[in-house]
């Protein structure tokens, strides 16, 4: 029995810390080893043939079955321990790959299943990165790009429908920074009933894994910035796709070995550690959040505070009642004083640090036109409501009162 089936009936928080992991391996030390080494040993000359015949895809294998270890760009055992036991944390998911970088993750699962004249269909706004990938890698190559409006569920219904050959739905959800959202469903039903069947990915980082689970919802892929929530710390980078298919998590795997993608073995140990904290963690990040941006609503300084309990409109209501656990640990600020304001606000903050990143235990503070967003154009900035005024607040653990009484002054 493998160690997968022994922990199969356990709760995900019991098989964080037991899936995946057998101390037999690591000379019964109860936590893994890391394994530096960049070359593995056949027993026979037929394990390795069979190796690279799955790991070039020759080999169609069934219920995610690995080859053996080749060469640590294709894999690693701390790879493979983290992959396993990260897969409970996703409701639905039976498979993971993880990756050097959130944005290796995109580009990997991206290049793995674009194809030249085909259309990738998705929602506005995107981190940056995403739509630059988009513009100035996939479009030159031949893979149209095709914006949907910020939380037209409807338009993007119609969207994959009129489509040149889609070959994936990307979704983002809640968008950053606007935090506006997007019913995974309807999408993964129209893209399910389009010919070209594109598959349906997910940037889950923002309330994932522990309030959205878009697996459940009918997407294909959940990606994530593993250096977010899932690291927690703001002090590694990392990546992760996560899905139900075992030819969709071989077709990703086959890309980032050919890319050389991989999350190196140090990395994964820490990186594993760290999944036992997770719902810890944004369950107070997200309680803090809630006190303070409803604290914050309403004063005179902002045009609006954006934040999933303050939504108004009916359907971004409905999608966060339907789809979202919790309202996480993000919220943004529009200033009426636009980009005045809202630098005079970043100046004056003592506690929460002005920093691009999101997801770790300390709270930052950015603006997002300027940074995080600024390679988008002007009419994308406008379309998605990335305003001079508005800044990006990710809250972390400390005492919600600190940080409220330090936005408090700041504001004053």
């Amino acid at each position: 029995m493998s160690q997968k089936d022994l922990h199969a009936d356990v709760h995900p928080r019991t098989a964080i810390l037991t899936r995946g992991f057998d101390p037999k391996l690591s000379v019964g030390s109860a936590r893994p080893a890391v394994f530096r080494s960049s070359t593995y040993v056949f027993a026979t000359p037929e394990e390795a043939e069979r190796a690279f015949a799955i790991t070039t895809g020759k080999i169609k294998v069934e219920n995610g079955e690995r080859a053996e270890l080749i060469y640590s760009r294709f894999s690693h055992p701390n790879a493979e321990i983290l992959e396993d036991q990260i897969v409970p944390l996703e409701p639905g998911a039976t498979h993971a790959a993880v990756f050097n970088s959130g944005m290796s993750a995109i580009m990997t699962a991206f290049f793995a299943f674009a194809r030249q004249g085909s259309s990738i269909v998705y929602t506005t706004p995107l981190y940056g990165g995403t739509t630059g990938l988009i513009h100035k890698f996939l479009e030159p190559l031949g893979v149209t790009g095709v914006p949907v409006a910020p939380g037209d569920s409807s338009g993007l219904e119609k969207a994959i429908r009129e489509a040149r050959d889609p070959s994936i739905v990307y979704i983002e959800t809640p968008a950053n920074p606007t935090l506006t959202m997007i019913d995974i469903e309807r999408a993964a039903g129209a893209a399910a009933a389009h010919p070209a069947r594109p598959v349906v990915m997910v940037d889950n980082t923002f309330l994932g894994p522990t309030f959205q689970h878009p697996l459940v919802w009918g997407a294909n892929v959940c990606l994530y910035s593993a250096t977010k929530y899932l690291s927690g710390y703001s002090d590694m980078l990392g990546g992760v796709a996560i899905t139900n298919s075992a030819p969709v998590i071989q077709k990703i795997r086959g890309a980032r070995g050919m890319f050389g993608t991989i999350l190196q073995p140090d990395e994964c140990w820490i990186l594993d550690g760290r999944l036992s904290t997770v719902a810890l963690r944004m369950n107070r990040q997200s309680k803090n959040a809630q006190r303070i941006a409803e604290a914050l609503d309403g004063n005179r300084a902002f045009e609006r505070v954006i934040y999933p309990t303050l939504f108004t409109d009916p359907e971004q209501k409905r999608i966060f009642e339907k789809q979202c656990a919790y309202p996480g640990a993000l919220f943004s600020l529009v200033f009426k004083g636009g980009k005045d304001a809202a630098f005079d606000f970043l100046r004056r903050i003592r506690i929460a640090r002005n920093a691009v990143s999101l997801g770790g235990v300390e709270t930052l503070v950015c603006h997002p036109k300027t940074t995080t967003h600024s390679g988008m154009s002007a009419a994308e900035l406008a379309e998605s409501g990335v305003t001079d005024g508005l800044v990006r607040i990710s809250v972390g653990i400390e005492d919600w009162r600190d940080l409220l009484a330090d936005f408090e002054q700041a504001l004053d």
